[in-house]
């Protein structure tokens, strides 16, 4: 394969070299390589601005991040035979980490496959492929995927928004073999299933693992609220833990439904209830109804999206905690999280405290988690860390 070059400006290979594998536009010398003369997924050369090959690159000449480095050897670019490799690699991590077939097998660049995402649910393989570059490699994903995990079926949930920013159609399809309405997953122990054709992203969280399996431990005669609920992801772990009651949250109708099978495949349809609606009005209605819970699960979307929406997303953030912490009894616990790549760990806790003060209570952190381990994070690249959680007593004022 004959790859044309990429030349940096002076500098701009810093970051690089320590391991980061993002291009930006403005990083790159347009008078010696415009950026104009590349097509959307072409693989490049990335070199210094002296002529020293960094590595290869697939490009997107219409982005921000024009070029995500897939390979450091110039031997090696984007093929079936790198994919092959690098999802063996991939395979052995998630095997050692866990005994079920059950998790994310690809997390894009944390794994070397900038954009590209695969979740596993037994035999069912749900595939993201978000940049231009993976895009061009999709049929060979699908042969690696074959040669490497002999999946029964693959779907392709190519309808995640950053599509549209790499100036990619959205679609799913179902590509080989035939699935099930709702995919059966077994999470720390607990039989679930998950909507991978209609649910979000690719119809279940993994990340939150290590979090569920810590309040498994917390619940056991409990009262729970879910906020933010989904299909039941805390809710249906919480009941098959033991708790005495859990109470789902979701805006979405379908979601609940799933959730209510999730709490019936585990024996806890007659301790479980949904309710639909906003998570924020919900809350003041079972504030004012005085409704109280031994533990509470914060767990909302991404209320940051970009640095534009910190203000308002911290806002988001403390008006939902704090709405958790009137929920709560006297010795409660909060299980607050946040996805916001952008929101720092030391903002929620102080985002925590702040509220608890409000109130006139004293939180008290007794753990915290992070994403679970097949969402790796790749050391140079700060973006791969985005999920964490903090497990809190909220009492009484000391």
């Amino acid at each position: 394969m004959n790859l044309k070059p990429l030349t940096l400006k002076s500098g701009a290979d810093r970051r690089l070299r320590a391991g980061h594998l993002w291009v930006y536009s403005n990083e790159v010398d347009t008078r010696v390589t415009p950026l104009k003369d590349f097509e959307p997924g072409e693989q490049v050369v990335v070199q210094t601005s002296s002529g020293k090959a960094l590595g290869i690159a697939t490009l997107n000449p219409n982005t921000l991040i024009c070029g995500r480095i897939i390979s450091r050897d110039l031997k090696h670019p984007l093929d079936r035979s790198l994919l092959v490799h690098r999802f063996n690699v991939a395979k052995s991590l998630r095997e050692q980490c866990f005994d079920q077939p059950c998790y994310r097998v690809v997390f894009g660049d944390s794994d070397g496959l900038p954009g590209l995402v695969v979740d596993r649910f037994y035999d069912i393989f749900v595939v993201q492929i978000s940049t231009a570059g993976m895009e061009l490699m999709q049929d060979a994903i699908i042969d690696a995927l074959n040669k490497v995990f002999q999946p029964q079926a693959i779907v392709l949930r190519n309808d995640g928004k950053m599509r549209a920013t790499e100036g990619l159609e959205t679609f799913v399809e179902v590509v080989q073999g035939e699935v099930p309405e709702l995919a059966p997953l077994n999470e720390n122990g607990v039989d679930l299933v998950a909507p991978i054709l209609t649910g979000q992203k690719t119809g279940w969280f993994y990340d939150h693992r290590e979090n569920r399996a810590r309040m498994q431990t917390l619940v056991k005669g409990k009262r729970v609220l879910d906020l933010f609920s989904y299909v039941g992801g805390w809710g249906a772990q919480a009941l098959a833990a033991g708790a005495s009651e859990v109470v789902c949250v979701d805006a979405s109708v379908t979601a609940l439904e799933v959730a209510a099978e999730n709490a019936r495949i585990n024996n806890g349809e007659t301790r479980f209830r949904g309710l639909q609606g906003d998570a924020f009005d919900l809350c003041k209605a079972l504030v004012a109804d005085k409704e109280r819970f031994d533990v509470v699960v914060v767990d909302p979307p991404a209320f940051i999206a970009r640095r534009k929406d910190i203000r308002n997303g911290e806002r988001a953030y403390a008006r939902i905690n704090n709405l958790a912490m009137r929920l709560l009894n006297k010795d409660g616990t909060l299980i607050s999280a946040s996805c916001s790549m952008h929101l720092g760990k030391d903002r929620l806790v102080d985002i925590l405290r702040a509220n608890s003060r409000e109130l006139d209570r004293s939180a008290q952190i007794f753990a915290q988690g992070s994403q679970g381990s097949d969402h790796p994070i790749h050391p140079a690249i700060p973006e791969t860390e985005y999920l964490k959680a903090y497990f809190l007593r909220v009492l009484p004022s000391i």
